[in-house]
């Protein structure tokens, strides 16, 4: 009687997990998909800069209720993207110069790094890896946009090339480390044009990375870093721009 009274305190915990995992997991997903949203509004500009986002608004946007909304908006406050207002609210961030120099001395470190080890792992594959493929392709697309005048289609291009480097690179540390900088690096590429000679920088980078050459590799990632924040406070602040001699 008591192993069954016991088996049943043990079927009985068992359905209230499952009840609660039931209960919580459609939140989670309702959640992760307005973070998405509202970031990717974000990006692309259709909440501009400074604009305050009101939780009943946006979920009336979006078609969700206001309880997963509310969970987005926090997450992006967390990731950098949304800002909370001094009474109540939040707003899309907007970059200052300090933020721009922030920005590019955590990125530009690890952007080099993340070259090295690309290279070092496509030196020890002895051969084109997949991920050098994935790279060739992503140059291509943001040639093809660029010519066409895409201008959201060659930004994507842009980080998505920067991202399959970082995956290359074979460090999850490193992986985990640049998706707390991603949207904010592509909310910031979004804002400029990307210089002819910046696109080749990518090319250079890439043949780098494929011949297996890591201090070539790093140091041409070095240079386009350097020239991206230069373009980025151009654009944003009227800065003077770095050219190449």
């Amino acid at each position: 009687m008591a192993g069954d009274t016991a088996g049943t305190d043990e079927r009985r915990a068992a359905e209230d997990g499952s009840a609660r995992t039931s209960l919580t997991a459609p939140r989670t997903s309702l959640s992760a998909q307005a973070r998405e949203a509202v970031r990717q509004r974000i990006v692309d500009r259709r909440y501009p800069m400074g604009s305050r986002l009101v939780e009943r608004e946006v979920a009336e946007e979006l078609r969700m209720s206001r309880v997963p909304v509310r969970e987005a908006l926090r997450a992006l406050v967390a990731e950098g993207l949304l800002e909370l207002l001094p009474h109540s609210g939040v707003r899309v961030r907007r970059l200052e110069r300090e933020d721009v120099h922030h920005l590019y001395e955590v990125w530009e470190p690890l952007a080099v790094q993340a070259s090295r080890l690309a290279a070092r792992r496509v030196a020890a594959a002895a051969g084109e890896t997949q991920g050098v493929a994935e790279l060739r392709a992503l140059i291509a697309r943001a040639e093809r946009a660029a010519e066409t005048g895409e201008g959201e289609r060659e930004v994507a291009a842009h980080t998505a090339f920067h991202e399959e480097i970082v995956a290359l690179a074979g460090n999850p540390l490193l992986v985990r480390t640049m998706e707390q900088l991603g949207w904010q690096l592509q909310l910031l590429f979004g804002m400029r044009e990307e210089p002819a000679h910046m696109r080749a920088q990518h090319a250079e980078m890439l043949r780098h990375i494929a011949a297996g050459d890591e201090e070539s590799a790093a140091a041409s990632t070095f240079l386009h870093v350097r020239d991206s924040r230069a373009v980025a406070l151009h654009s944003l602040f009227g800065d003077a721009l770095y050219t190449k001699g």
